[in-house]
């Protein structure tokens, strides 16, 4: 029944529950507890911790380098052995730790349940443990409590209870008694209280409808359960290119040995040589490198207030086309404002108008007085009601003490707000002061204070007062009505006689810096989206207000379409209202079934599945429950989402880097193997496998290491998404691996031959020339990559150090007593002029390589 609880009379509620108003018997309780079992959240089909530490393994990048490993100790070259072993591992730690993280989402849902409850049994008041409820109890509720299941209300007493965790709702919602519609959206169900919301106001008495997982937090927590890990555009790619390299290296080794044992020479020379091609063809660093690079980003970011918690997002975050954000407290400050009065036909803008140094002479001193004293709030007060707090702020704003106001004019009387009701109303010194609800605030006015003085309250006056009201609410303003009465008996003459003042328009604020974020984020062509639990109107207001656009969507119309329906309309909507928890996933859906990646902020439990299905899940870190943090990828450390636009600035970035490297690697690997394979048919091992390794220790390493550092290019956000589906080894990157190696290869293959001058096996000489041009023709083109990404030169001075580090590195196997290990001997002046004229030749061709490729690309 808890599916149409909310529709229900009260008394039909009770009786389809099996229940009395006076509670469960004790015997009724311990049946339901056996057929229902505990209230409590089920974790099931969780994964325990060595599953995740092995899952970490399953790739086949980590499969080739572990073959490299074997391969490398078989050739005798057990440190690189090691070496690749390391980093293995590394990578399995790092990722069994967030994994692991992951895995607390819905951990953290338990511990959203109220520790105890006080319940109706027998017609004796208990507190009870939480777990122990039962569709059926009676459940006592009052402000400061947490509901500890979901429940339909049989009485409620200026009842208010914050949803914002649940529903998105801003404010606390006023709750009743009364049934609603059949199709109201969680939002607006007033007749029922949920698992996990807060009272912050008044009394209630409900009946439990669903305990454990038949709350709607249960539901969210089945959904989590069935959420599988979404992977990053970068890590499928990553197992495309180590499936690749495998393939590759079996099939070159099951060509070349035959070949070259046909050719007369020898088992070991053969199997020396394909042991050199595997070497070659496999990016030992590519892992480490991969993950430095998202480790950097991770810390930058963490320093602009976005903490990763799943390092593949941060480049994720760089192929994102859609940004469904949610609007309290990310495009939103989070607190009610007081930004417009209306006091005798005059609008004043709160933050658009100095105040009055003398705030005792200004019109609207009335007003801001009626708001601060008919007020439970203070200044130092963080958890009261906002709307209160709002109107204390105002008056503070504009100059009076409200402190000493207070003091001056002690209250004598009051007549509290009720949902009923809709007005506040308190006595000081012989004047009553009221606010409220316009319509109901009016309704008790026979005058209204002009700048004469009061004067009747007539029909045209009243029309203006109408007019101004839909005027502020189409600005997605909550309006409040002041009005005072002098000389009243007590407060319960403030229902009439009373004299209109003005109306106060409070609203949550658009942060200042966001419509400037929004505007970069649409210029890099990424669509903005609001998705919020907020009314139409509001959300229509504050969508417009920062640029994202008017066309909205509301969740009712939602649960009308079919999925090919919305995934048609997705596309064209700015703002998607009152949306549940489901239509966040079936938002999210739609847009990915669109082919779209999408970013999914949120900060409440109800946020979570969506969170957990985006391709990125961003969560608030301030006002983000924990259970949206673990849901996610990312968590925004001050909910902003100018920080948001700044962590897919730095994604985009970050993959650029990443591009930058695995260019740069694998154009090294395909001419390594190009050059020793078309050698070794000409019977010369010209690179043995521990020069090959050397070199890709020197380009893999530091180097390659340090372009994780480099700075984003200028025109990062001004260039549309990439295409996930293009592939990291996309055209233009097999354009420039292709282009730069059969320079390298030919150009190198031609030294071979100049150094050899027609010897008939290799000398240490030859060989020793070859690898070292090969080294700082690597160096080069290493610069040239940048240059084509649109890197500044001299912008890493990390890198260059590296590059320093490596060439010191490069002499000191050539100059030391290294050499012996390296079948290398010293070069002389000419030698280096020689290894000159190699990169004057290189580098020109390098650059029209790259200069082709820029425009493949963009």
């Amino acid at each position: 029944m808890s599916g149409s609880s909310h529709e229900e009379p009260a008394e039909r509620v009770v009786a389809a529950v099996e229940s009395r108003r006076d509670g469960l018997t004790d015997d009724e309780v311990r049946r339901r507890r056996e057929e229902h079992g505990e209230n409590d959240i089920v974790r099931a089909g969780g994964r325990s911790p060595i599953d995740i530490f092995v899952a970490q393994f399953d790739s086949a990048l980590i499969w080739v380098l572990l073959a490299a490993a074997g391969l490398s100790i078989w050739a005798g070259h057990v440190v690189d052995a090691v070496l690749i072993a390391i980093i293995v591992v590394a990578n399995g730690v790092f990722g069994f730790v967030q994994d692991y993280r992951a895995e607390r989402s819905l951990e953290s849902l338990r511990e959203l349940a109220a520790p105890t409850a006080t319940v109706r049994r027998s017609g004796e008041v208990r507190a009870v443990d939480a777990t122990a409820l039962v569709p059926g109890d009676v459940l006592l509720l009052r402000g400061g409590d947490v509901v500890p299941a979901d429940g339909r209300l049989l009485e409620a007493t200026d009842l208010e209870v914050d949803e914002a965790a649940l529903t998105g709702e801003s404010v606390p919602v006023a709750k009743s008694a009364a049934p609603v519609g059949p199709e109201t959206p969680l939002a607006e169900r007033t007749s029922m209280v949920y698992n996990g919301t807060s009272v912050t106001r008044g009394k209630g008495v409900a009946v439990v409808t669903g305990t454990g997982m038949e709350t709607e937090v249960g539901a969210i927590a089945r959904e989590l359960a069935m959420t599988e890990e979404t992977r990053t555009p970068l890590q499928d790619e990553l197992d495309e290119l180590g499936r690749t390299l495998g393939l590759g290296v079996l099939a070159l080794s099951a060509l070349v040995a035959p070949l070259l044992l046909l050719r007369g020479t020898t088992a070991v020379q053969a199997a020396l040589t394909a042991v050199s091609l595997a070497v070659a063809a496999i990016p030992e660093g590519l892992p480490a490198v991969v993950t430095l690079t998202l480790a950097l980003g991770v810390r930058s970011m963490s320093d602009e207030n976005a903490l990763v918690r799943r390092l593949p997002a941060v480049e994720a975050l760089g192929a994102v086309d859609v940004v469904c954000t949610d609007k309290t407290g990310t495009l939103t400050k989070g607190q009610m404002t007081v930004s417009t009065l209306w006091v005798n036909d005059a609008v004043i803008e709160l933050d658009s108008s100095e105040p009055d140094p003398d705030v005792g002479s200004n019109r609207e001193e009335l007003l801001l007085r009626i708001g601060a004293l008919c007020n439970d709030a203070t200044l130092a007060d963080d958890d009261g009601d906002p709307t209160e707090l709002a109107l204390v702020d105002a008056a503070d704003r504009r100059g009076l003490d409200v402190d000493r106001l207070r003091d001056a004019n002690p209250r004598t009387d009051e007549v509290a707000f009720s949902s009923e009701r809709k007005w506040m109303g308190t006595v000081h010194d012989g004047v009553g002061y009221v606010k409220g609800a316009p319509e109901v605030v009016v309704e008790n006015c026979d005058r209204i204070l002009t700048a004469d003085g009061p004067k009747p309250l007539t029909d045209d006056r009243r029309d203006r007062i109408e007019t101004t009201v839909r005027e502020f609410g189409d600005d997605a303003l909550r309006v409040l009505a002041m009005a005072y009465r002098d000389d009243p008996s007590d407060a319960g003459d403030l229902a009439g006689d009373l004299t209109f003042v003005g109306l106060t328009g409070m609203l949550d604020p658009p942060r200042e810096e966001v419509a400037d974020a929004i505007a970069v984020t649409r210029r890099a062509g990424i669509a903005v989206k609001m998705v919020t639990g907020d009314n139409v109107r509001t959300a229509r207001a504050i969508a417009e207000s920062l640029g994202i656009g008017t066309e909205v969507l509301e969740g009712r119309s939602i649960e009308r379409m079919d999925d090919e329906t919305l995934r048609e309309r997705v596309a064209s909507v700015d703002v998607f209202a009152r949306t549940s928890p489901e239509h966040k996933v079936r938002i999210l859906q739609a847009l990915q079934a669109r082919g779209n990646d999408v970013a999914m902020t949120g900060d409440g439990v109800n946020d979570a599945p969506a969170l957990k299905n985006a391709d990125v899940g961003v969560a608030m870190g301030v006002r983000g429950t924990d259970v949206a943090r673990q849901a996610s990828d990312i968590v925004l450390l001050d909910d902003n989402y100018a920080t948001m636009e700044r962590a897919v600035e730095r994604g985009r970035a970050i993959f650029d880097n990443i591009w930058k490297f695995v260019a740069y690697l694998l154009s090294a690997n395909v001419a390594e193997v190009a050059i020793v394979f078309v050698a070794s048919l000409y019977g010369y091992l010209i690179l043995p496998a521990v020069q090959l390794l050397w070199i890709n220790l020197l380009t893999d390493g530091l180097p390659a290491l340090a372009l994780g550092a480099d700075p984003e290019s200028g025109d990062v956000m001004d260039r549309p998404p990439r295409d996930p589906d293009r592939g990291i080894i996309s055209r233009p990157m097999l354009g420039l691996i292709g282009g730069t190696g059969t320079v390298t290869t030919v150009v190198t293959l031609a030294l071979m031959f100049y150094t050899l001058e027609g010897a008939t096996a290799v000398t240490a000489y030859a060989m020793t020339v070859v690898f070292t041009a090969f080294v700082f023709l690597e160096f080069a083109k290493l610069y040239v990559i940048r240059w084509l990404r649109e890197t500044p030169t001299l912008s890493n001075p990390w890198l260059a150090a590296a590059v320093a580090t490596s060439i010191a590195l490069q002499l000191a196997v050539l100059y030391t007593p290294l050499n012996r290990y390296f079948g290398t001997v010293p070069l002389g002046p000419a030698d280096w002029a020689l290894v000159g004229v190699v990169l004057v030749v290189c580098l020109p061709a390098y650059v029209a390589v790259a200069a082709l490729v820029r425009r493949l690309e963009w």
